[in-house]
């Protein structure tokens, strides 16, 4: 026997499927997306943008704590090694036993180059083969220059004219081989200090377009109630919604400041440091020049000319450097008036030469009398170091201050995010009830 109970079961069926309709389609459930939805969206957010700027953080962190010290290394390898060929050159012009200072000038910087380039390796990357290729070479050359320097200064000694041909053959290695192997590792370090500053320059769309979104999607979810309801306003998304626009507007500001400090960084101290960099390694150039042109005599005229070059070269840095109004141009005009007084010196030197008069050109070129090239040279190091030193300082204070705005932003983030998100669930839960 069987039973016709289809007649029954269609339309209890079709109910139960009506039913279901209504209950998703019903207010609440419909609150309850709309809740989760802007859950999902105020989490996303919060999470990408407190991995952005921590991110952001680790990068100026990263520059001040292993990047710019490891370019000030390079930086201080290259000044050193020419001021130890300079004072080897210097030295050798004094005849027989040269000068404690002058000595001890040599010793130091020979001394210094060493001691840089153990700092510069202990800060390389393990995957940086170039730069550790780079300092393996400078470092396993700088005994082969010591030692011919000494061959040099042993000659010299004992009136042995070979000894100038040593002291050629010494700065030819420093400043064909070694010189240019530091130029190279101070370039490459600073140009990731330049990298790391025009990384931090590109603003973070992504963080940013999410908190947009998420104000859209808070204010389209209050719309969404408002309607739903027959309510204007839902306290817990109005106040949802200005939370998120505050986190945005503090994100503006903070990008603002942060990204103008690390561009006054750039600006204002590593291009500086480089050119006067640059410019301190010409001086270097032209002192070696010049002493070793004495000493060889018969190639006098060729190292006049290169000295004559290095020193066109500086006073080009120097004249760049004082049209960039962002600069104290006070010292850059005191290194100016240094260089143009070492010329005339250097002339004077020359006229000495010319009519055979050797002894009052060394003593033009060693003393350290005003007016006389050792002396002039000496003061010109000084403003340089000094001015380099003015610069990094400048180029860390506003990477430091770049760096200190972020401070607060990662906890505003997970403050207001959150703030946000408690608001809207109390606002969609005080309607929820309403259907319970």
């Amino acid at each position: 026997m069987y039973v016709q109970t289809s007649g029954l079961a269609l339309p209890r069926a079709a109910s139960t499927r009506s039913e279901r309709s209504e209950i998703l389609h019903s207010t609440p459930i419909k609150l309850i997306v709309v809740g989760i939805l802007v859950a999902a969206t105020l989490i996303t957010t919060a999470v990408v943008t407190t991995f952005a700027v921590a991110d952001r953080q680790n990068t100026l962190d990263t520059v001040l704590s292993r990047t710019e010290p490891l370019s000030d290394a390079a930086q201080n390898l290259y000044g050193q090694l020419s001021v130890a060929d300079a004072a080897a050159a210097t030295a050798f012009l004094s005849g027989g036993l040269e000068p404690a200072a002058v000595r001890d000038r040599y010793t130091q910087a020979i001394s210094s180059a060493a001691g840089e380039v153990v700092r510069a390796s202990t800060g390389l990357d393990a995957d940086d083969s170039t730069s550790q290729t780079t300092l393996a070479k400078i470092s396993s050359s700088l005994p082969l220059y010591a030692g011919i320097i000494e061959t040099a200064r042993s000659n010299n000694r004992v009136g042995n004219p070979v000894g100038a041909a040593y002291l050629a053959e010494a700065s030819t290695l420093m400043q064909t081989s070694i010189l240019p192997w530091a130029e190279e590792l101070h370039s490459t370090k600073s140009d990731d200090v330049r990298a790391a500053q025009e990384q931090f320059d590109r603003p973070p769309w992504l963080s940013l377009v999410l908190v947009v979104f998420s104000i859209v999607v808070l204010v389209a979810a209050q719309r969404f109630v408002s309607r739903r309801t027959r309510r204007t306003l839902n306290p817990g998304l109005a106040l949802g919604s200005v939370a998120m626009v505050v986190l945005f507007v503090w994100m503006l500001v903070v990008g603002l400041v942060s990204s103008t400090s690390t561009n006054r960084a750039l600006m204002r101290g590593a291009e500086p440091v480089d050119r006067l960099t640059s410019g301190r390694i010409l001086a270097q150039q032209a002192r070696t020049d010049e002493t070793i042109g004495m000493a060889r005599r018969g190639g006098v005229n060729d190292y006049d000319q290169s000295f004559t070059a290095a020193i066109q070269s500086l006073n080009g840095v120097l004249y760049s450097l004082q049209q960039d109004s962002s600069l104290d141009n006070t010292r850059i005009d005191a290194s100016l008036a240094l260089v143009d007084q070492w010329t005339k010196s250097h002339e004077r030197m020359n006229a000495s030469l010319a009519v055979g008069d050797f002894a009052t050109a060394v003593a033009i070129a060693t003393g350290t009398n005003d007016g006389d090239s050792a002396d002039i040279f000496a003061d010109l190091e000084d403003e340089l170091v000094r001015e380099i030193d003015v610069a990094r300082e400048e180029l860390r204070s506003n990477i430091a201050r770049g760096a200190s705005v972020l401070d607060g932003l990662a906890v505003g983030i997970s403050v207001l995010a959150g703030s946000s998100l408690l608001a809207v669930a109390g606002g969609l839960g005080v309607r929820l009830r309403e259907y319970l």
